[in-house]
């Protein structure tokens, strides 16, 4: 496969908008297929990574279609969506109120939530640093910090594995079944702008952040990020 060239900066964010309103409306039936099923799992895995009572206020960050929205709604929480595609605000359904704004620059209030949560979309942020300290802001002390996304596997056999389904396999699955080739080249090179294990977690501790921890599922494929919003920081 051709190398993807990533954008970065003010440009990363307009190509991005720009390429999830187009994805929009076949964006959970290629996850579904993509993730062999899986995505319903991990998402399941955030609801109850974020140990949180039920009736709990969560922000899901980049919500896309709302399938993260339900799951919490499902769980009996009261969610919040907020994301910067309009296209994926539109097919959104059952996910409670929907926000369109940008993640660095939330309009909630300082402390107003008790949990946030993140699938998928920490790579396609332009920075982490703000986007972390901004989920520090808007969380209550001892408010919840949860996101899910993709990640390398440390082992040669399944890195070779993942490289032959997430660089090669899943482009041509993506194309297909939306049309939209560019969209699924980029969503797994877009994997290049995460840092390792050790340094998210360092990352999110720096933005005042506590009990932080990090576990991998598929092998190594897929990463859940979590941390507590520690008093007084």
């Amino acid at each position: 496969m051709a190398r993807v060239a990533l954008p970065r900066g003010d440009e990363k964010r307009a190509w991005v908008e720009e390429m999830f309103d187009r994805v929009a409306p076949s964006y959970e039936r290629v996850n579904r297929v993509i993730s062999l099923g899986q995505d319903r799992k991990w998402r399941r895995d955030v609801v109850r990574a974020l140990a949180l009572p039920p009736a709990s206020v969560v922000l899901d960050v980049a919500c896309g279609t709302g399938d993260l929205c339900r799951e919490l709604g499902n769980a009996k929480h009261r969610p919040v969506g907020v994301d910067l595609s309009a296209g994926m605000l539109a097919t959104a359904r059952g996910c409670g109120p929907l926000v369109r704004g940008d993640a660095l620059a939330m309009a909630v209030r300082d402390g107003a939530v008790d949990g946030v949560v993140c699938g998928f979309a920490l790579r396609n942020l332009v920075a982490l640093e703000p986007f972390f300290a901004e989920c520090a802001r808007v969380l209550r002390a001892g408010g919840r910090f949860v996101a899910v996304d993709a990640s390398v596997p440390a082992n040669a056999f399944a890195r070779a594995g993942h490289d032959l389904w997430f660089r090669r396999i899943v482009p041509w699955i993506g194309g297909r079944l939306s049309g939209e080739v560019d969209a699924y080249r980029y969503l797994p090179a877009s994997t290049a702008y995460l840092p390792d294990g050790d340094e998210l977690v360092s990352r999110l501790r720096d933005a005042g952040f506590e009990s932080v921890a990090r576990t991998t599922r598929m092998a190594g494929a897929v990463q859940l990020l979590s941390g507590t919003r520690r008093p007084g920081s």
